[in-house]
């Protein structure tokens, strides 16, 4: 597949999102519950935050796609997690990873290992600290912020999709999405989003919204790697300051056509 190609598809994709409103299950942490809802919800998909693990089971099989996201993590959610992403995998519905602060604290990084053995999930998105502490990429993480990514991001992130059996994307300045062998950069985005609590997060959802209509993970998350980094330029473009560019953001996703992000993603490869 074309850098070209993969452009057109993510366009398609977009209109296939939009008119289908997928259900979106969420099992993530409190500090990004509202921002990750909206942003599924301005993409076109409907959103749930439910992670009580008397329900999770019986709910995501509604549900055409599943965030597993432990930023506030407790024994309880582990369980959770597990019991939704079993069910989902089960079921052929798509499950994205997004393992927060993997590589800080031995119990982050040994629960996200366990998502990926017993879970299996179809992709898995993170930081250059994140993913390379997972994949022995030599990744570092203080907190949840990557503090030193891999030195060969595209590497490792292709080493990692082959060793988990997913697509994998390692997120920054430039995003890394590999399957297998193939790995593509995305360009799309803008400086303030590190500026801003959770956007990593939000860039998941995004991801899951359109992996929810777009049954080739590799161009889903591509797509929705593009359509929330490109939705980030022209907020920046228009606005002053983090604060403002939040705003902006979200109006911009919402705003955004199929039509825009084919002729407006950046897209290289494959690498």
């Amino acid at each position: 597949m074309t850098a070209a190609e993969l452009a057109r598809r993510c366009g398609v994709a977009l209109a296939r999102l939009r008119e289908g409103r997928p259900l979106v299950h969420h099992i993530t942490n409190f500090v990004v519950m509202n921002d990750t809802a909206n942003v599924t919800l301005l993409l076109g998909a409907s959103p749930v935050m439910a992670h009580a693990p008397e329900e999770v089971e019986e709910l995501v099989v509604h549900a055409a796609a599943l965030v597993l996201n432990p930023g506030t993590l407790e024994q309880a959610w582990i369980e959770s997690m597990l019991a939704a992403g079993r069910r989902a995998s089960a079921r052929s519905i798509p499950v994205i990873l997004d393992p927060v602060g993997a590589g800080a604290t031995a119990f982050r990084t040994r629960t996200n290992r366990t998502l990926i053995e017993r879970v299996r999930p179809t992709i898995v998105r993170g930081n250059g600290g994140e993913i390379g502490a997972l994949a022995g990429g030599g990744g570092v993480v203080r907190g949840v912020d990557s503090i030193r990514d891999p030195s060969d991001p595209a590497d490792t992130a292709r080493r990692a999709s082959s060793a988990w059996d997913a697509v994998v994307a390692i997120t920054g300045a430039r995003d890394h999405v590999a399957r297998g062998k193939d790995c593509f950069a995305v360009d799309n985005g803008h400086p303030w989003l590190p500026a801003l609590t959770g956007t990593g997060c939000m860039a998941t959802s995004a991801i899951a919204a359109f992996a929810a209509a777009e049954p080739d993970a590799l161009v889903a998350t591509v797509a929705g790697l593009a359509a929330y980094g490109l939705a980030a330029e022209r907020a920046g473009a228009r606005t002053a300051g983090p604060g403002s560019f939040k705003v902006a953001l979200f109006d911009e996703l919402h705003a955004l056509t199929p039509e825009a992000l084919e002729q407006g993603a950046r897209i290289a490869g494959p690498l």
